[in-house]
Protein backbone atom coordinates (compact mmCIF):
# COMPACT_ATOMS: atom_id res chain seq x y z
CA UNK A 1 0.00 0.00 0.00
CA UNK A 2 1.54 3.16 -1.08
CA UNK A 3 1.97 5.86 2.01
CA UNK A 4 -0.89 8.71 -0.02
CA UNK A 5 -3.53 5.94 0.86
CA UNK A 6 -2.71 5.13 4.06
CA UNK A 7 -2.24 8.46 5.21
CA UNK A 8 -6.12 9.76 5.49
CA UNK A 9 -6.64 6.58 7.92
CA UNK A 10 -3.40 7.23 9.49
CA UNK A 11 -4.31 10.72 10.37
CA UNK A 12 -8.06 9.14 11.70
CA UNK A 13 -6.40 6.71 14.19
CA UNK A 14 -4.57 9.85 15.49
CA UNK A 15 -7.72 11.81 16.04
CA UNK A 16 -9.22 8.89 17.63
CA UNK A 17 -6.66 8.21 19.89
CA UNK A 18 -5.08 11.38 20.35
CA UNK A 19 -1.64 10.29 19.07
CA UNK A 20 1.00 12.56 18.06
CA UNK A 21 2.03 12.26 14.83
CA UNK A 22 5.04 14.24 15.57
CA UNK A 23 5.99 11.44 18.10
CA UNK A 24 5.59 8.70 15.82
CA UNK A 25 8.10 10.58 13.36
CA UNK A 26 10.83 10.94 16.00
CA UNK A 27 10.58 6.91 16.81
CA UNK A 28 10.53 6.75 12.72
CA UNK A 29 13.80 8.38 13.05
CA UNK A 30 14.95 7.04 16.15
CA UNK A 31 14.67 3.25 14.39
CA UNK A 32 16.35 4.77 11.31
CA UNK A 33 19.32 4.92 13.10
CA UNK A 34 19.72 1.06 13.60
CA UNK A 35 17.68 -0.11 10.28
CA UNK A 36 19.15 -1.33 7.32
CA UNK A 37 17.69 -1.75 4.05
CA UNK A 38 16.17 -4.90 3.95
CA UNK A 39 15.42 -7.11 1.26
CA UNK A 40 12.16 -7.99 1.02
CA UNK A 41 12.15 -11.10 -1.41
CA UNK A 42 12.96 -12.83 1.39
CA UNK A 43 9.53 -12.73 2.12
CA UNK A 44 8.16 -13.11 -1.35
CA UNK A 45 4.43 -14.21 -1.05
CA UNK A 46 3.90 -14.16 -4.43
CA UNK A 47 1.10 -16.57 -5.10
CA UNK A 48 1.40 -18.34 -1.16
CA UNK A 49 -1.43 -18.43 1.32
CA UNK A 50 -0.07 -16.38 4.50
CA UNK A 51 -1.17 -17.37 7.72
CA UNK A 52 -1.40 -14.28 9.98
CA UNK A 53 -1.26 -15.43 13.36
CA UNK A 54 -2.58 -13.27 17.12
CA UNK A 55 -1.04 -13.72 20.10
CA UNK A 56 -5.53 -14.30 21.00
CA UNK A 57 -6.50 -16.91 23.76
CA UNK A 58 -7.96 -18.99 20.27
CA UNK A 59 -4.44 -19.45 18.92
CA UNK A 60 -4.20 -23.20 20.67
CA UNK A 61 -6.76 -24.09 19.10
CA UNK A 62 -6.19 -22.67 15.29
CA UNK A 63 -2.45 -24.39 15.09
CA UNK A 64 -3.56 -25.95 11.87
CA UNK A 65 -4.32 -23.24 9.95
CA UNK A 66 -0.70 -21.85 10.64
CA UNK A 67 0.61 -24.98 9.89
CA UNK A 68 -1.02 -25.68 6.83
CA UNK A 69 0.21 -22.66 5.39
CA UNK A 70 2.60 -21.67 2.94
CA UNK A 71 4.02 -18.61 4.92
CA UNK A 72 3.53 -17.66 8.45
CA UNK A 73 3.88 -14.07 9.87
CA UNK A 74 3.11 -14.10 13.74
CA UNK A 75 1.99 -11.19 15.65
CA UNK A 76 4.37 -10.48 18.79
CA UNK A 77 3.77 -13.42 21.43
CA UNK A 78 1.87 -15.51 18.63
CA UNK A 79 5.58 -16.35 17.93
CA UNK A 80 6.14 -18.23 20.87
CA UNK A 81 3.08 -20.36 20.72
CA UNK A 82 4.08 -21.11 17.22
CA UNK A 83 7.04 -22.33 17.74
CA UNK A 84 6.72 -24.15 21.21
CA UNK A 85 4.07 -26.10 18.80
CA UNK A 86 6.79 -26.83 15.75
CA UNK A 87 5.68 -24.21 13.12
CA UNK A 88 7.88 -22.42 11.69
CA UNK A 89 7.32 -18.24 11.71
CA UNK A 90 8.77 -16.47 8.41
CA UNK A 91 8.50 -13.17 9.78
CA UNK A 92 7.86 -11.91 13.42
CA UNK A 93 5.63 -8.59 13.67
CA UNK A 94 6.35 -6.32 16.81
CA UNK A 95 6.58 -2.98 18.54
CA UNK A 96 8.77 -4.83 21.22
CA UNK A 97 6.07 -4.36 24.10
CA UNK A 98 6.00 -8.05 25.03
CA UNK A 99 8.46 -10.69 23.93
CA UNK A 100 11.76 -8.51 22.33
CA UNK A 101 14.26 -10.92 23.67
CA UNK A 102 12.26 -13.53 21.73
CA UNK A 103 12.57 -10.98 18.18
CA UNK A 104 16.35 -10.60 19.38
CA UNK A 105 17.29 -14.13 19.60
CA UNK A 106 15.38 -14.63 16.34
CA UNK A 107 17.51 -12.12 14.74
CA UNK A 108 20.30 -13.57 16.02
CA UNK A 109 19.43 -16.75 14.42
CA UNK A 110 19.10 -15.21 11.00
CA UNK A 111 15.44 -15.04 11.09
CA UNK A 112 13.33 -12.20 10.32
CA UNK A 113 11.62 -9.80 12.02
CA UNK A 114 9.44 -6.79 11.36
CA UNK A 115 10.36 -4.27 13.98
CA UNK A 116 8.00 -0.75 14.42
CA UNK A 117 8.59 2.06 16.10
CA UNK A 118 5.54 4.44 17.30
CA UNK A 119 5.59 7.60 19.57
CA UNK A 120 5.57 5.52 22.82
CA UNK A 121 7.82 3.27 22.41
CA UNK A 122 11.22 4.51 21.58
CA UNK A 123 12.71 3.64 24.87
CA UNK A 124 12.08 0.02 23.68
CA UNK A 125 13.88 1.01 20.24
CA UNK A 126 16.78 2.39 22.03
CA UNK A 127 16.79 -0.72 24.45
CA UNK A 128 16.42 -3.91 22.19
CA UNK A 129 17.40 -2.59 18.44
CA UNK A 130 21.35 -2.57 19.27
CA UNK A 131 21.47 -6.12 20.67
CA UNK A 132 19.72 -7.11 17.15
CA UNK A 133 21.19 -8.32 13.83
CA UNK A 134 20.35 -5.63 11.26
CA UNK A 135 20.63 -7.71 8.49
CA UNK A 136 16.92 -9.50 9.80
CA UNK A 137 15.01 -6.38 10.56
CA UNK A 138 12.26 -4.76 9.01
CA UNK A 139 12.15 -1.65 10.49
CA UNK A 140 8.33 -0.20 9.91
CA UNK A 141 6.48 2.80 11.30
CA UNK A 142 2.98 4.22 10.50
CA UNK A 143 4.46 7.78 9.85
CA UNK A 144 5.95 8.28 6.31
CA UNK A 145 8.40 6.03 5.49
CA UNK A 146 11.98 7.20 5.33
CA UNK A 147 15.72 5.84 4.31
CA UNK A 148 15.24 1.88 5.66
CA UNK A 149 12.12 2.33 7.63
CA UNK A 150 8.86 1.16 5.77
CA UNK A 151 5.25 1.79 5.69
CA UNK A 152 3.18 -1.12 4.35
CA UNK A 153 -0.23 -0.03 6.50
CA UNK A 154 -2.07 -1.17 9.79
CA UNK A 155 -1.96 -0.47 13.30
CA UNK A 156 -1.40 -3.15 15.55
CA UNK A 157 1.38 -6.27 15.11
CA UNK A 158 -1.89 -8.55 14.12
CA UNK A 159 -3.31 -6.26 11.45
CA UNK A 160 0.20 -4.69 10.22
CA UNK A 161 1.36 -8.46 9.42
CA UNK A 162 -1.87 -8.53 7.29
CA UNK A 163 -0.89 -5.65 5.31
CA UNK A 164 2.57 -6.33 4.75
CA UNK A 165 1.36 -9.80 3.31
CA UNK A 166 -0.69 -8.53 0.86
CA UNK A 167 2.00 -6.06 -0.18
CA UNK A 168 4.51 -9.04 -0.90
CA UNK A 169 1.72 -10.65 -3.04
CA UNK A 170 0.14 -13.27 -0.77
CA UNK A 171 -2.97 -14.95 -3.13
CA UNK A 172 -4.58 -15.64 0.06
CA UNK A 173 -4.52 -14.57 4.10
CA UNK A 174 -5.82 -16.87 6.75
CA UNK A 175 -6.25 -15.83 10.36
CA UNK A 176 -5.45 -17.74 13.52
CA UNK A 177 -5.47 -16.35 17.28
CA UNK A 178 -7.57 -13.44 16.10
CA UNK A 179 -10.24 -12.95 18.90
CA UNK A 180 -11.78 -9.34 18.82
CA UNK A 181 -14.02 -9.50 21.46
CA UNK A 182 -11.30 -11.15 24.04
CA UNK A 183 -13.03 -9.85 27.50
CA UNK A 184 -9.54 -10.09 29.74
CA UNK A 185 -8.01 -6.81 27.42
CA UNK A 186 -8.09 -3.46 28.90
CA UNK A 187 -9.94 -0.42 27.54
CA UNK A 188 -7.04 0.35 25.13
CA UNK A 189 -6.68 -2.53 23.61
CA UNK A 190 -10.49 -3.57 23.23
CA UNK A 191 -10.16 -0.23 21.18
CA UNK A 192 -7.01 -1.25 19.18
CA UNK A 193 -9.00 -4.47 18.31
CA UNK A 194 -11.96 -2.80 16.67
CA UNK A 195 -9.51 -0.67 14.83
CA UNK A 196 -7.68 -3.74 13.83
CA UNK A 197 -11.14 -5.02 12.51
CA UNK A 198 -11.98 -1.91 10.71
CA UNK A 199 -8.73 -2.04 9.25
CA UNK A 200 -9.08 -6.28 8.03
CA UNK A 201 -11.97 -5.29 6.74
CA UNK A 202 -10.76 -2.68 4.64
CA UNK A 203 -8.01 -5.03 3.48
CA UNK A 204 -10.18 -7.68 1.75
CA UNK A 205 -12.50 -4.65 0.56
CA UNK A 206 -9.35 -3.47 -1.64
CA UNK A 207 -8.32 -6.84 -2.21
CA UNK A 208 -12.05 -8.30 -3.24
CA UNK A 209 -12.21 -10.54 -1.16
CA UNK A 210 -13.84 -11.82 2.01
CA UNK A 211 -12.00 -13.12 5.47
CA UNK A 212 -13.28 -16.00 7.19
CA UNK A 213 -12.36 -14.28 10.89
CA UNK A 214 -14.72 -11.13 9.71
CA UNK A 215 -17.67 -13.67 9.00
CA UNK A 216 -20.77 -12.63 11.16
CA UNK A 217 -18.75 -9.57 11.84
CA UNK A 218 -19.28 -7.18 8.68
CA UNK A 219 -23.19 -5.96 9.10
CA UNK A 220 -21.86 -3.69 11.63
CA UNK A 221 -18.61 -2.73 10.37
CA UNK A 222 -17.49 0.42 8.55
CA UNK A 223 -14.59 1.34 6.53
CA UNK A 224 -11.87 3.24 8.46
Amino acid sequence: MDYDTWNPVYERILADFGFSREADERARDRISEYAQPFDRDRLDASGRTVAIAGAGPSLPDDLDIARDADLVFAASTAADTLADAGITVDAMVTDLDKNPDTARDRTLNGKPVVAHAHGDNIPAVDEWLPRFDADHVLATTQAAPRDSVYDSGGFTDGDRAAFLADELGASELVFAGWDFDDPDVDAMKAKKLDWAERLLYWLETRRDDEFSVLDGRRDRLELP
